[in-house]
């Protein structure tokens, strides 16, 4: 049986995650431990599927993925891709926002765009890495190499942007005794050589593609870029010993009708072919509206059966006809390779594009671009990924539009009740952001450990001792953690992108003080964060933590520690903890050993695939819940401890 037989599609792109793997220890073989890579995905992965390719790569090691506009980024982004993401090509001003936004790094070729960066990144409070292309010869992006010093010392001044990363691109990579590939190196390595000797390190040096890992290893750096390799195409057939990889990509389809002709038969538009014998044709539902190129009209040739059998007639959008004359019991339904291999016969995109005039990255982008895409892993079908009925995101309103539209509909199918569907969609968008623009924040391994202390037994308040961790990705160098004396101060905390955490400090109608709420402590991975300032204000009491030192942090996952100590008012017999970040993995801790409380108990409801967390007591002493590290918890869950006055 053939997928064609299961999957029921016209025409579909096998992409063989199995070989995209070997094609990645390959490259690991040739650059060593000690250097990046970077798997390019712009272009939808050159045809391959951007978004299931860029977590292969990441799962086989890729420490960045390569895009070529911020709609490409934030479509990896979308699809819950977190890894660092790069914009190869020049962004432009009007990308910044979602540059930002999506947590993208763009590339930077001249200053008046590194000056708008700035300006957003400020406004934003923001900092965020960029990495610096140079122009050594290739003659399109990048600042001109002669230019590149005093731009690039003009940069470092910006007070919000990190310069992570400087590169440059090969222009002959694929040719290896051309000398323009050691004039482009030398030009970039006295560059890098020059802001050494100035005390000017940037961390990520990068200037190989595909073609210079396999001719140029000298030039490997930091980190290579490889493309095309890595989707097992060589960039020139003399690269051909230096590695040995595997096509990922099969551009298959099937016979959908067979008719006999008798000599002197027209076939196709403009009666290009003409039988000179009784023939036997097969149509297939395929044509340059699925890239497969209009030139390739009466020379393309296609696998039946496992033998080559000739394209003839003209291409037309979505059809294609066969002479399968020659191929005995071909049958409708059969299926059809026309990129790819059958039995013992391959049709490589090489091969294709010299017919074709073309070279073979405009084949792999453009073959079966209205085709499902089917992964397979060791000859079994992993995942399917509809080419036409992809999340695209043309831009801000449209895909926020769009997104927000098949989330609904995804709630009214699940519970198969419109209104109850809305009304769960509703309550999730007000929790997870609150507003439109509102950042999503995911927070793992939360632990709050409460403890509660009566250190003046004839007082009317316990202290309450709160220790607060979880791991999320760090925005803001500087962040504030606030105490609100009522609803109305929350949400204005909330409102506040810079507010890192927030307390309800519930005291009635006493007056607020400072010695009520205090922050003893607050770490990032076990280390002392300053806390700058403190001051009360109209959403409450304010304390502002951070500087410069974390800002090598940005955009990272830390370990966030915080140590609150707080009053708590006798008279009220109740304590309540509640989450409102998707949350994976919990702890919380009720200790009360010590004090007088009495049947101590808790009330909780938690939102998720298993709702119900494991509870341990330990009488007069503790109740300690936890769901496990791999479980999701989503917001609006919470516990209340509840004992008897």
């Amino acid at each position: 049986m053939t997928l064609r037989d299961d999957l029921k599609y016209r025409s579909w792109v096998e992409v063989d995650l199995g070989n995209f793997s070997h094609n990645w220890d390959e490259i690991k073989k040739l650059v060593g431990p000690g250097v990046k890579i970077l798997q390019v995905v712009k272009a939808d992965a050159y045809g391959h599927g951007a978004i299931e390719i860029s977590n292969v790569a990441l799962k086989n090691g890729a420490a960045l993925l390569g895009v070529a506009n911020a709609d490409e980024g934030v479509q990896l982004r979308v699809s819950g891709i977190d890894a660092p993401i790069v914009i190869l090509s020049p962004a432009t001003v009007s990308e910044i926002d979602e540059i930002i936004k999506y947590n993208l790094t763009p590339s930077v070729s001249d200053i008046g765009f590194a000056r708008e960066l700035q300006k957003s990144y400020e406004k934003m409070a923001s900092r965020i890495p960029v990495h610096i292309e140079v122009d050594t010869g290739m003659g399109r992006g990048g600042t001109i190499h002669h230019e590149a010093f005093d731009i690039i010392k003009e940069i470092l001044q910006f007070p919000n942007i990190t310069v992570e990363g400087i590169f440059s691109h090969l222009s002959s990579s694929e040719v290896e005794d051309d000398d323009y590939n050691q004039m482009q190196w030398k030009l970039f390595r006295e560059l890098l050589e020059k802001l050494e000797e100035n005390n000017i390190h940037i961390p990520v040096r990068h200037m190989c593609n595909s073609g210079g890992i396999l001719n140029f290893p000298g030039f490997n750096l930091d980190m290579v870029r490889p493309g095309l390799m890595s989707y097992g195409i060589y960039p020139s057939p003399n690269t051909g010993s230096k590695a040995n990889l595997a096509p990922v990509m099969n551009f298959k389809t099937s016979v959908v009708l067979l008719k006999d002709f008798p000599k002197g038969y027209g076939i196709g538009y403009g009666r290009t072919h003409v039988t000179d014998k009784s023939t036997r044709i097969a149509t297939i539902p395929v044509g340059y509206g699925d890239g497969y190129g209009f030139i390739l009209s009466n020379q393309g040739e296609a696998l039946i059966r496992g033998k080559r059998a000739p394209i003839i007639g003209r291409v037309s959008m979505d059809m294609c006809t066969i002479d399968a004359t020659d191929i005995p019991g071909c049958e409708v339904g059969d299926e059809v390779v026309l990129m790819g291999k059958q039995e013992n016969d391959y049709i490589s995109a090489n091969e294709i594009a010299k017919k074709a005039k073309t070279i073979s990255y405009e084949i792999l982008c453009a073959l079966g671009k209205r085709a499902p895409r089917v992964f397979v892993h060791k000859g079994k079908t992993d995942t399917i990924e509809p080419r036409l009925r992809r999340v695209f995101i043309p831009d801000e309103e449209k895909s926020i539009s769009r997104i927000d539209n098949i989330i609904r509909n995804c709630f009214q199918t699940r519970v198969r009740d419109a209104e109850l569907g809305d009304a769960i969609y509703y309550e999730m968008f007000e929790t997870l952001f609150g507003k439109e623009d509102r950042q999503l924040e995911l927070r793992t391994d939360f632990k709050y450990d409460i403890n509660v202390t009566d250190d003046d037994l004839a007082g009317d308040y316990f202290k309450i001792t709160t220790h607060i961790e979880y791991t999320k990705t760090l925005r803001k160098s500087v962040f504030i953690i606030g105490c609100a004396m009522n609803n109305k101060q929350l949400s204005a905390l909330f409102e506040d992108g810079r507010c890192e955490y927030r307390w309800l400090l519930n005291r009635g109608e006493d007056l607020f003080r400072e010695s009520d709420f205090k922050v003893n402590r607050v770490l990032i991975d076990s280390e002392d964060v300053t806390i700058i300032r403190t001051e009360e204000t109209d959403r409450g009491y304010e304390v502002w933590c951070g500087g410069d030192t974390l800002k090598e942090k940005m955009n990272k996952p830390v370990k966030m520690e915080i140590e609150i100590e707080t009053k708590k008012f006798k008279g009220n017999n109740i304590f309540s903890v509640y989450l409102v970040y998707p949350t994976r993995g919990l702890e919380i801790s009720f200790n009360y050993g010590g004090t007088n409380l009495k049947n101590v108990r808790e009330v909780s409801f938690f939102a998720g695939k298993h709702p119900y967390p494991e509870v341990v007591k330990k009488e007069r002493e503790s109740i300690k819940l936890k769901i496990s590290d791999d479980e999701w918890i989503f917001p609006n869950s919470g516990v209340t401890f509840i004992w008897d006055l």
